[in-house]
């Protein structure tokens, strides 16, 4: 999860670095270090600071002393996975002749089999990192008179484990070599420069030339050159990335934090995500997806596959794809999906949902799928993902950059595009009428302005969060859509705010957890005005016989409601396709304004990072 930039042939190389860690920081946030290639004397420069949360602030305020003629440079910000968060584990790592420097994205699994194979044979070692590995045997492939970037292809067969990498040597000034494998990468070239980075954002300051990196192949980047060669060492042409924003996108805007201007783009999300994809009459048009309406039909099963925020929005995708469709489906996590045994086939499409198209454990769990025979679908936020390329068939959210950790117009927009799937695959099997079709179209074309209503209400939304600033335990219940809204806000809360919270089906209370309310509990209630309304009701009553204070989620004149919860966060009264979708806007303001409250940074909360890359 940790951030690469890399640059050889621009001006001011150092400043270009900073700025790409500034736009990588949402990664890993533990420590930050640089390597700077002088090319006159064909040394090393390395710099590395570890205070969480300031590291590259460090990193700026401590480079009077780096060289001026510089050729290539490499920047890294970590998220800690083997070794501490310290300055000696900070990345750049560097082979015993301090003349390579190597930064990594990932986890090397053999590593310790590695290191005493290395050890043994008289490399010393200076951190607890899993990477340094990476750095000798280089090392050792340099010494028997290989090329930079030949040394790197002879050294990625012994490695396990899925990763990126980006290497200098001193001996190569103004070259940078490249590899991954399942992490992310992207190359560009300018036409006196050229770039390598974790991320689009990072790589579009220096050009917007980019191009994307297959498994396993190693890029050289020269001054307004890319060279590839592939696992055998063949030479092999680049593939083209398509890029659709640009830097300014994910700048603030104004806003306090990157929070606050993608929660107030929630509204633009989801109108992109649906323009040009859904009529008025119901009609559906998904061009990208690339499976007919006869192979649609043909399906008897959909598994959802995701993590976190993604796996929520599977659980009303679920919901959505048996109430219309009438198909069968289910929701897995990711990382738990991948060591079952699961039953699939070709009659069995796997819908494996992840914003970056990155996630290590979706990534695998879509492989494993394919694997097994099924169909493949991803659903990223990424044009041209790892997920993305891997999958049979591809739908895109359409959400823009998103550079705060907690997920919220992505969010939104993979469970609208979830909404059009259902409709999409409902109307392939024949399963609504005209007029049903029309009037969960209508629903879904409804959302900008539902959510835009929401986003309206900030401040009373704000003032309930202040009331309940300083709790410790909340509970969130709901029934059906409105569970996938309870689990999607106790976890913006506990990321947020780091409160311990829970979320249930609310009729699960009885089977245990109710033990844990007495007075000073909060529960928070999913209770608009669905077709399990009454039960929720019934629900919250039992809370309040024990002493919970409790907060509702409730639809707009709903005084019923109302009279029984202590606060209320009202929405306006929507369809069942997008209820679940305008109900998570105040909850993600109630951990919002709570976390701000608290002093927590909204948006790098304490060890989290935004592209979980590791297992």
């Amino acid at each position: 999860m940790c951030g690469i930039i890399g640059v050889t042939g621009v001006a001011e190389p150092l400043a270009v670095l900073l700025a790409g860690l500034r736009a990588l920081e949402y990664r890993g946030y533990d420590s930050a270090g640089v390597a700077l290639v002088e090319t006159g004397g064909s040394e090393l420069w390395r710099l590395r600071a570890a205070e969480r949360g300031r590291s590259i602030d460090k990193l700026a305020s401590e480079v009077v002393a780096a060289p001026l003629d510089v050729g290539a440079a490499i920047g890294h910000t970590r998220w800690a996975t083997h070794g501490a968060p310290t300055e000696e584990n900070a990345h750049p790592h560097l082979d015993c002749s301090g003349r390579v420097a190597v930064v990594h994205n990932g986890i090397i699994e053999n590593h310790r089999e590695l290191a005493a194979q290395l050890a043994a044979a008289g490399h010393r070692f200076s951190s607890a990192t899993d990477t340094e590995v990476v750095a000798h045997l280089v090392e050792e492939e340099r010494g028997a008179g290989a090329p930079l970037a030949e040394a790197l292809r002879r050294c990625l067969p012994r490695l396990r484990g899925d990763f990126a990498l980006a290497l200098v040597d001193a001996g190569s000034p103004e070259t940078i070599v490249a590899a991954r494998r399942t992490a992310p990468l992207v190359v560009g070239r300018s036409d006196t420069g050229a770039v390598v980075a974790s991320d689009i954002a990072a790589a579009l300051a220096t050009t917007r030339n980019l191009f994307l990196l297959d498994e396993d192949q190693v890029a050289e980047l020269t001054p307004g050159a890319i060279r590839l060669i592939d696992a055998a060492g063949a030479e092999c042409s680049p593939r083209p990335l398509a890029v659709s924003w640009d830097v300014a996108a994910a700048q603030k805007d104004g806003h306090p934090d990157f929070m606050a201007k993608e929660m107030a783009e929630q509204p633009l999300a989801l109108r992109e995500t649906l323009l040009g994809r859904l009529e008025a009459s119901g009609a559906t048009e998904l061009e990208e997806l690339g499976l007919d309406g006869p192979v649609l039909k043909a399906f008897r099963r959909v598994v959802l596959v995701a993590c976190g925020s993604s796996y929520h929005a599977c659980l009303s995708g679920r919901n959505a794809l048996e109430s219309l469709a009438g198909v069968a489906a289910e929701v897995d996590i990711a990382s738990e999906f991948r060591y079952r045994d699961a039953v699939l086939g070709p009659d069995t499409l796997v819908v494996a949902v992840s914003q970056s198209g990155e996630t290590l454990d979706t990534l695998h769990a879509q492989r494993e799928a394919k694997r097994r025979g099924a169909t493949t679908l991803a659903l990223s936020n990424v044009v041209d993902s790892v997920m993305a390329r891997e999958a049979d068939a591809v739908l895109y959210t359409r959400a823009g950059p998103e550079i705060g950790v907690a997920s919220t117009k992505c969010h939104l927009a993979q469970r609208a595009m979830l909404g059009v799937l259902a409709l999409h695959v409902a109307r392939a099997r024949g399963a609504l009428s005209d007029d049903a079709t029309r009037r969960h179209a209508a629903d879904l074309l409804g959302l900008p302005d539902a959510v835009s209503d929401v986003l309206a209400r900030a401040e009373d939304h704000a003032a309930v969060a202040a009331r309940h600033a300083a709790v410790r335990d909340v509970y969130f219940l709901g029934r059906r859509d409105g569970f996938s809204v309870a689990a999607e806000g106790a976890l913006k809360l506990k990321e947020l705010a780091y409160v311990r919270a829970e979320a249930y089906p609310a009729a699960e209370m009885k089977h245990g957890p109710i033990s844990l309310i007495e007075p000073g509990a909060l529960v928070v209630a999913v209770a608009t005005r669905s077709g399990l309304w009454e039960k929720v009701m019934a629900n919250i009553a039992e809370m309040r016989a024990r002493g919970a204070t409790v907060v509702a989620v409730a639809t707009d004149g709903d005084a019923e409601t109302a009279a029984v919860a202590d606060d209320v966060l009202l929405v306006p009264e929507t369809g069942p396709l997008a209820a679940p979708i305008v109900e998570i806007v105040p909850l993600q303001r109630f951990a919002y304004e709570i976390a701000r409250a608290r002093g927590n940074d909204v948006d790098r909360p304490r060890n989290l990072a935004k592209v979980v890359t590791v297992e």
